[in-house]
């Protein structure tokens, strides 16, 4: 057995004397197949045609019919077998029915149409508790009539249904729709799908949206009266190691060199020693507030109790932003357990402004693989130094050494407080040496305990 090929190429170039030009080249071939491999070659382009038609079949086997339409067509099959083998007749009956179910539903999903649906929030950052409105239009774009239908709208992880009537062509059915926001977190809205159908559920078609909305919802925060708290002790600045010519915080005199200001020069000294002198300075830096929260699950007695610590946390940089203070908000990032020991990672949240302080906060969940509360504080201090205050935020299964060995690792100038909630339990404040211990039984425990002079 033979078979012949004959191939023709076919080549042409463009080409330009500048070097910046492309040269193209294009290739054509043909070749002249023998009749058994050209029949293989039909067979395998069937095959690969039939395989594709069936993977069509079945995606749209799988997204129309549904979970009791499966169960009529499976009745339908057992119909025609059993009255095929045995003759009964109750067989032919069941099959009977079960394809004039089918064949009943099928209208209801034929056909294209041309839906526009807007959903429109009525807010896209609310206090947890709160309760959002949304108005949900459906338009019928289409020429002819739009069977009823259902609007299906993922909320987070639940899903909110809205019904749509009969729409005639240009028509729209507006329906006022309410996301409950109960918890803080981030909660993405969509896609949305219409879903059409027949009234027993046998059959249904899905046209989706794939735009996808975002809810922020905020940590609820309390008010900190800013002279209650003191949230910096030195609006000064604390002074650093590098000399200046001009600044708040004096630090020696010096002989005058050309190009000082006159305005520096220090009269009494140059009296004295007779030769021009100026004053000195060191250049002062502003003091930062650090918010280190503690995301461990293991810190904390219950979800509430994390959702107090946040709000605490929260209220506290919030303050602070509003005020105009430099404010660092630390956390620990997820680790993988097999790199937990090796790995040590923190992020902090954007201070800039409230806005995105609190946005960032709807984020924050508390995890298994993170770093210890110790590990954080002294990786903060590390990576950003001139700290001032430094507040502990954790929750009520944290034990007192821990949060001791925490505060051991700040440096002697920074002012240490923990901040403990624990959810019920009367509020208390205690000093001790290396940090003092605030103990919040409610959110509103702490603008009393920090008018109470927690500060120093």
């Amino acid at each position: 057995m033979s078979f012949s090929t004959e191939s023709r190429i076919t080549r042409t170039a463009a080409s330009t004397s500048t070097s910046t030009r492309t040269s193209t080249v294009t290739r054509y071939d043909t070749t002249r197949r023998g009749p058994v491999r050209g029949a293989v070659f039909g067979v395998r382009r069937t095959l690969r045609r039939t395989g594709r038609m069936l993977r069509r079949v079945s995606r749209w086997v799988g997204e129309t019919v549904t979970a009791a339409g499966v169960l009529v067509s499976a009745a339908l099959v057992i119909g025609l077998v059993c009255g095929l083998l045995f003759g009964w007749v109750e067989a032919w009956a069941v099959a009977a029915i079960a394809l004039a179910l089918l064949v009943l539903c099928v209208p209801f999903i034929l056909g294209e149409h041309d839906y526009r649906i807007e959903l429109a929030l009525g807010r896209d950052r609310v206090v947890a508790g709160s309760d959002i409105g949304a108005v949900l239009d459906v338009r019928n774009n289409g020429s002819r009539l739009a069977l009823p239908g259902v609007v299906d709208v993922p909320v987070g992880e639940g899903l909110v249904e809205a019904h749509v009537p009969l729409l005639r062509p240009e028509a729209h059915h507006r329906e006022e729709l309410t996301i409950a926001a109960h918890r803080r977190g981030i909660i993405d809205v969509g896609p949305m799908t219409i879903t059409r159908g027949d009234p027993l559920g046998i059959l249904r078609r899905e046209l989706r949206w794939p735009e996808v909305q975002r809810i922020h919802v905020h940590p609820v925060t309390v008010r900190i009266p800013s002279t209650s708290a003191g949230l910096i002790r030195d609006l000064e600045g604390t002074p650093s190691s590098v000399l200046i010519d001009a600044d708040l915080s004096f630090h020696a005199v010096r002989e005058y060199v050309v190009g000082d200001s006159p305005r520096h020069v220090h009269w009494k000294s140059t009296a004295k020693t007779g030769q021009l002198m100026v004053r000195q300075y060191e250049e002062s830096r502003h003091a930062r507030i650090a918010i280190i929260l503690d995301l461990a699950s293991s810190s904390y007695g219950s979800d509430d109790e994390f959702e107090m610590t946040v709000s605490a946390a929260a209220s506290l940089a919030l303050q602070a932003v509003t005020e105009g203070r430099d404010v660092l908000f630390a956390v620990s990032n997820e680790i993988s357990e097999h790199a937990r020991a090796e790995v040590l990672s923190i992020s902090a949240l954007p201070t800039a402004t409230p806005k995105a302080l609190l946005d960032a906060t709807s984020g924050v969940d508390a995890s298994d693989a993170v770093m210890r509360l110790e590990a954080v504080t002294k990786l903060t201090v590390q990576s950003y130094p001139d700290l001032s205050i430094a507040f502990l935020m954790t929750g009520s299964l944290m034990p007192l050494d821990r949060m001791r060995m925490a505060a051991i690792a700040l440096p002697v100038e920074v002012e240490a407080v923990a901040v403990r909630s624990e959810l019920g339990e009367e509020p208390t404040l205690r000093n001790a040496r290396e940090l003092s211990v605030m103990t919040l039984g409610a959110l509103g425990d702490l603008p009393q305990l920090l008018a109470r002079g927690v500060l120093k």
